[in-house]
């Protein structure tokens, strides 16, 4: 009967496979953020915040803590296909001048919160970000998101940043509206018929 589709929520074909029995099975967004209009004050105050956690540029050095955090939450990404997060590896979680990231860090150095980007010539585009189940609620997910955007203003050619997540992760939502996103696109996915079985 098919499998698991993704479409835009306003595309003419969601409402003929609702129509044939098809059913919404998640919600997802995407969101962007122009470079002249980021609140460069607002988005140091995010970061400023969560102190005494640190936030900073993630390295080849952390990659041991980028793994433990990985694989601690890698489970936790609410939402669908669209959502879904892939465990990192060694080479996809080592930063590099296209894909870069930003961590909090408690006074003890324990990685607590973190995000990756993508740079592709003017746009940025958010991989995923993710806090310690311990540390959710404190502001930590804007802080780290904060801090890769007001990094990534430093390079010129930057003009737009992108993002976007599950209509169920409230907490992606609220972070986003802080830091001045707004949503541009919506997503729903699309389970097919239940298969009848005959007698």
């Amino acid at each position: 009967m098919g499998e698991t589709t993704v479409l835009p929520a306003d595309h003419a074909e969601v409402a003929a496979r609702l129509d044939a029995g098809w059913r919404i099975t998640a919600r997802s967004w995407a969101a962007q953020l122009d470079a002249a209009h980021v609140d460069r004050p607002r988005l140091t105050a995010l970061v400023d915040r969560i102190a005494p956690v640190v936030v900073r540029e993630l390295g080849t050095a952390d990659l041991d803590a980028v793994l433990r955090l990985d694989a601690a939450t890698v489970h936790d990404y609410p939402g669908s296909v669209a959502t879904q997060h892939t465990a990192l590896t060694r080479s996809s979680a080592t930063p590099t001048a296209a894909r870069r990231a930003f961590g909090a860090l408690t006074p003890d150095g324990e990685l607590v919160g973190m995000t990756f980007v993508d740079v592709e010539g003017d746009t940025v585009e958010t991989a995923f970000t993710v806090v310690d189940g311990t540390h959710r609620g404190a502001g930590v997910g804007q802080a780290v998101k904060a801090a890769s955007v007001l990094a990534l203003l430093e390079d010129d050619a930057v003009v737009r940043f992108r993002t976007g997540g599950s209509d169920n992760n409230q907490a992606i939502i609220a972070a986003c509206a802080a830091l001045g996103y707004r949503r541009d696109e919506e997503w729903v996915t699309l389970g097919p018929p239940a298969t009848v079985r005959s007698r």
